[in-house]
């Protein structure tokens, strides 16, 4: 195999290790949003970015959306209303079930609720699954739009002989990825709203004292990482076939996301989901695709090993 074809193919994995690290991050950033706030280990984030994945369909193709905006814009302006939608589904859910075990509810629990919480999001992710599959059925569906199918070319590089297919679809939904990052990570360092998130991060003790609500705070919080997931899944059911099982494969990259990036931190959970889908599409140079999840392990593993904070897992920077 001759150096160019060598560095097309490294060039073409790294494009597609970045477009999908930057759906991933915003996954993960979701779940860091819940547990840098409210320190509550959520095993049904995958089930809510699923729901987000069945919203972000439901109104494209059943709910006028498709007609309105057509194939190409459509699917996006479905994902943006489906974030409002997940973010009262994870509002109810925190009001009527998480609230009793976390927040100042936790007192009175062994192991400040840690147990509960676990047993809790897991009964929520099974519900969710069970009951998704009842509704929606087990056939594998997407949101299949024009720009799923096409590319741009980047090139030609080194003279005529390398070029580079960046997918339409993945591109946007990573430049939407990267726009959300950002609104979010003003709102949290420039609004009275994420002042009071962080107050209730770093001490809610000192917070209470403030006069700041901080079971409305952790309530946010919940409502603000599920419609956060849900984006990122809307995004990926562009371009990636999802059925009401979907939440199972993400889950782990989320969480191994979160860790890498350091328990607590927004950006590095961002970070750590970037690496999770470089070190997967990269991995593709030299492994069979069936053990992507593999290499992904492998990194995280030496990562964990070499810096066991994370990125950013630094005390001073939980949100």
């Amino acid at each position: 195999m001759t150096f160019p074809i060598l560095a097309e193919n490294f060039l073409q994995s790294l494009m597609a290790g970045i477009l999908l690290g930057a759906i991933y991050g915003l996954m993960c950033v979701g779940l860091a949003m819940i547990f840098g706030v409210m320190r509550v280990i959520n095993f049904a984030q995958g089930d809510f970015m699923m729901l987000g994945m069945y919203a972000t369909y439901y109104l494209f193709v059943a709910l006028g959306v498709q007609t309105l905006f057509g194939n190409v814009v459509g699917p996006y302006v479905a994902v943006m209303i489906a974030a409002p939608i997940l973010f009262m589904v994870g509002y109810f859910i925190h009001r009527t079930l998480i609230s009793r075990v976390s927040g100042s509810n936790t007192a009175q629990l062994e192991g400040e609720g840690h147990y509960a919480q676990l047993i809790l999001t897991l009964g929520i992710a099974l519900i969710l699954q069970n009951a998704s599959q009842i509704v929606f059925g087990s056939i594998q569906v997407s949101v299949r739009t024009p720009l799923s199918s096409s590319a741009w070319i980047v090139g030609p590089l080194w003279g005529d002989l390398v070029e580079i297919f960046v997918n339409k679809a993945r591109a946007i939904a990573a430049l939407l990825s990267g726009l959300v990052i950002i609104a979010l990570a003003m709102m949290i360092g420039r609004t009275r709203l994420g002042k009071s998130l962080r107050a209730a991060a770093d001490n809610p003790t000192a917070a209470t004292y403030m006069g700041i609500d901080v079971d409305y705070a952790h309530r946010i919080a919940f409502a603000l990482g599920t419609a956060i997931t849900a984006i990122a899944g809307g995004l990926l059911a562009t371009n990636y076939p999802f059925q009401p099982h979907v939440g199972l494969e993400f889950v782990i990259v989320m969480y191994a996301g979160v860790v890498l990036g350091g328990l607590g931190s927004i950006i590095g959970a961002f970070w750590g989901g970037m690496t999770i889908g470089l070190v997967q599409q990269l991995s593709t140079l030299v492994l069979p695709t069936q053990l992507q999840n593999t290499a992904i392990f492998v990194a995280f593993l030496l990562i964990v090993f070499l810096r066991p904070q994370g990125f950013f897992g630094r005390v001073s920077e939980r949100t």
